[in-house]
């Protein structure tokens, strides 16, 4: 009598087991029956913005539903990333991920509502890009080495713009004075279109940036690109010189963004998102608008994105120790 219940339990488990997993593929078949929502946790504009709605037109041909950029902008981004973790893990809302949200948040944010790798299921790097440095045009420095120099004879003067605490060009400004050995207090905004307003309009002298973002600035005489923070320059904007060229070797500094899930949502689906996205990053019309921005794409498994963020926030924290910054 009780191997006969031990193997009808098994049956029935198993059974269960089937229909599960039969449900789950019927999920991904099916998918999606009704609009997407992809939160990006900054406003408008923006590096993270502008490459987030790039894939969102073509996400919307390939998979036959609109997929709409929402943004919730706040907490160096971890307000849109927290909205997400809480929501249901049905494929319906994702995440469209930086650096800073998804890896670095947790060298200064002292009580982050996620923990990334515990609460999203990442699903690919989508790219790349490199940051510039940009100021004011009325700052009268046409290179790094007068921007230092400047720098040194204005003290307490100087400010430069941030997309917020402990975010990616916060980390770049702070290298960058520790490097050029210079004082400049960091001005954090909601993001980087506020930060590229905030050196428009001289409330401070210099940021950094993505070539994204500040492209369209730059090309109209609003700010002024005097660095690449990369090893080499960029087919974008040729004659503007890398920070090694500049007096600063090894000097880098930039972002990336990547799509994530809520971490139940079904394998089925993130199979499908991945595929997707993949596909279109491969396609030469998304390579192009992409290019025109900047930005490398990537493209890699969910696996090789789930690493990349563990590295990322490893050596965040570390960079942060480094320069000062603690949990706050």
């Amino acid at each position: 009598m009780k191997t006969k219940v031990t193997w009808g339990l098994y049956a029935l488990l198993s059974t269960i087991a089937l229909t599960v997993s039969l449900q789950a593929v019927a999920q991904g078949d099916k998918y999606p029956t009704r609009p997407i929502k992809l939160i990006v946790g900054y406003p408008p504009a923006g590096s993270t913005d502008v490459a987030a709605r790039i894939l969102a037109d073509q996400l919307t041909r390939s998979m036959g539903q609109s997929v709409v950029v929402e943004n919730r902008s706040g907490a160096s981004g971890t307000i849109g990333a927290a909205s997400v973790a809480r929501s249901d893990p049905d494929g319906y809302t994702l995440l469209f991920g930086s650096a800073t949200d998804v890896a670095n948040n947790r060298a200064t944010i002292k009580n982050v509502p996620y923990e990334t790798l515990k609460d999203f299921q990442p699903i690919t790097l989508v790219g790349t890009v490199p940051f510039l440095l940009l100021t004011n045009p009325s700052v009268p420095a046409a290179n790094v080495r007068e921007l230092i120099a400047w720098i040194k004879s204005n003290p307490g003067k100087v400010n430069y713009s941030t997309f917020g605490r402990g975010t990616t060009n916060h980390f770049a400004g702070e290298a960058f004075k520790l490097a050029a050995g210079v004082e400049a207090l960091p001005v954090p905004y909601k993001g980087s279109s506020p930060s590229l307003t905030g050196v428009m309009g001289g409330e401070v002298q210099y940021t950094f940036d993505s070539i994204t973002a500040a492209l369209p600035l730059v090309r109209s005489g609003r700010v002024r690109a005097i660095a690449i923070a990369a090893a080499d320059r960029s087919p974008i904007v040729p004659n503007v010189p890398t920070m090694a060229e500049s007096g600063l070797p090894g000097f880098a500094g930039g972002t990336w963004w990547g799509v994530l899930a809520p971490i139940q949502t079904p394998k089925p689906i993130i199979d499908r998102l991945h595929t997707e996205i993949v596909s279109i990053l491969r396609s030469e019309e998304t390579s192009k608008r992409f290019t025109e921005l900047g930005a490398q794409l990537v493209g890699n498994t969910p696996q090789e994105f789930a690493q990349l963020i563990q590295n990322e926030a490893e050596r965040s924290i570390t960079l942060g120790a480094r320069i000062g910054l603690t949990p706050e």
